[in-house]
Formats: C-alpha cells, structure tokens, sequence
C-alpha cells in the first residue's frame, strides 16, 4: 500500500467511527439516540485510534491537513508530499461519510430536523460568532499538535501509540469540544459536508457553507502554530517562520473579528427595518 492510499484508508476509517458515533447518538429510532457528549468523544477518540493503527506503518498516520501542513512546518515532513496527503484526507474523509450514510440509511427519513442531518457530518458552533469559533478551533488543533509532538517524544511501550494520541482526542473533546464540535481537521470537516452536499439524504438542508471555512482555516493556522510553538518550548528554537505565522494568526483572526462584527451589525439593521 503506498502513502497516499494508506491516507485515504485512513481517514475513511476515522469518519466511519466518528462520523459514525455522532449518527449512532443524534438519528431517530437508533438504539443509541441520546447517548450524549461523553459517547462522542470517546467514539472519535477511537476513530483516530483505528486509523492510526490501521495505516501509521503506512503513511504516518496524519489523517489530517493541519497534521501534515503542522509536521512540514517544523521539517517532520517534507513538502513536496503535503499536496497529495492533503488530497488523500480530503478524499477518505469523503467517502467515509458516504459510507454513514449508507449505514444509516432508514434513519434519514425517520429524522426531521436538518441541523442533526448535517451534523453527522460536519460540525457548526453552540454559539455562532466569528471570532470565538475560528478561535476555538485555532486553540484545539495548536493543542493537538503540542500534544502529538509531545507523545513522539515520549517513549511508550511498542503498539501503544495509537491508544495514547486516541486518548489526547477525547481529552481535547471532553475539555474544548463543545463550542465547535472540534473538528480540529479540515478534511473531518468539509469532505463529509461535501458528501452531505451531493447525497440524496432523505429530507436534508443545506451543507450551511457560511460556516465551513471555519473549520478548515481555524485549524490550518492552529495546527502550524502548535507545532511551531512545541519547537519554541522545548527544543528553543525560535524562527523567523514562528513570528511570520504568528503575525498572520493574529491578522487572520483580527480581520475575522471585524467582518463578524460587520456581519451583527447589517443583522440587526436588518431585522430593525423587518420590525
């Protein structure tokens, strides 16, 4: 199996269990409806512990482009791959999606409400606010990175690798997750919307593309500044590259703080002329 095969392998393994907890507790006449946040994360926790078993001899197991664009940032990868990681993720996580969907496949019709369709496949905010959720999502793939940096260095008994980056998914899940859902992965987010775009779901909305690039540049800018950052902590060094990403971090989230700001304001004058 080549690297890119193994990538697309892969991530479809990690939308079928994440993708596939999150149908299992939300969808009408499941066994598991309800089964709440804790089934959830630790359902995703397991995901990216299957996939990271399944290809981690294969490719490395990134299974994410803020992973890969994170591991080229500090010379952990080399850059001339990072397209076709980036495109193997895109595609796995696509087709995992579809695959819920056909899992599921009675339960779309059974279920009404068309945020909890799209929510089997991609995530949306508690609180919809520009800054706070591309924020939110910049904070927990920089904390994924640090953590995943931090476990290569560890040492752990053979095999066990796998079980400990799963356990940091749920820890980032149970502590951060419920403002954005966490995507903390571009390809976790926008190809299963992708596939809720283009499948026949029974009765769905629309994929609410307003939001999607936040979960795909939040995590972009946080995936290269906590891998950037685990390098100014414990190995000191200090690059041009750090203070460069830095800067655009803060520009990127700053010019997404006004424009939400922007966005409230015509919203509210809005529904002044309505009323």
């Amino acid at each position: 199996m080549s690297p890119i095969l193994g990538e697309i392998v892969g991530t479809m393994i990690l939308i079928i269990f994440g993708g596939g907890v999150v149908a299992n507790v939300s969808l009408k006449k499941s066994k598991a409806e309800g089964g709440g946040w804790i089934v959830v994360a630790l359902g995703w926790g397991l995901a990216v512990t299957m996939g990271v078993y399944a290809v981690g001899n294969v490719s490395g197991a990134h299974l994410n482009p803020a992973v890969t664009l994170g591991m080229a940032a500090v010379g952990e990868f080399n850059w001339s791959q990072v397209p076709g990681y980036i495109l193997a993720q895109m595609l796995g996580a696509f087709l995992g999606g579809v695959i819920v969907y056909f899992q599921f496949l009675p339960h779309w019709e059974k279920t009404e409400d068309k945020a909890v369709k799209l929510g089997v496949f991609s995530t949306d905010p508690a609180i919809p606010h520009t800054l706070s959720n591309l924020l939110s999502e910049f904070i927990g793939t920089a904390v994924l990175l640090v953590g995943l940096l931090a476990i290569g260095a560890n040492k752990f008994t053979e095999g066990l690798n796998p079980l400990i980056v799963g356990f940091l998914i749920v820890a980032i899940g149970l502590s951060l997750g419920g403002t954005t859902g966490y995507a903390i992965n571009p390809a976790r987010d926008l190809g299963p919307r992708l596939a809720h775009f283009f499948l026949p779901i029974s009765g769905k909305g629309g994929s609410n593309w307003k939001y999607a690039w936040i979960p795909v540049v939040g995590p972009i800018l946080g995936g290269v500044f906590g891998a950037l950052l685990y390098e100014v902590l414990f190995k000191g060094k200090v690059t041009a590259f750090f203070w460069s990403w830095t800067v655009l971090s803060v520009v990127i989230l700053a010019a997404a703080h006004f424009a939400g700001k922007r966005g409230t304001q015509g919203l509210r004058h809005g529904e002044r002329i309505k009323n």
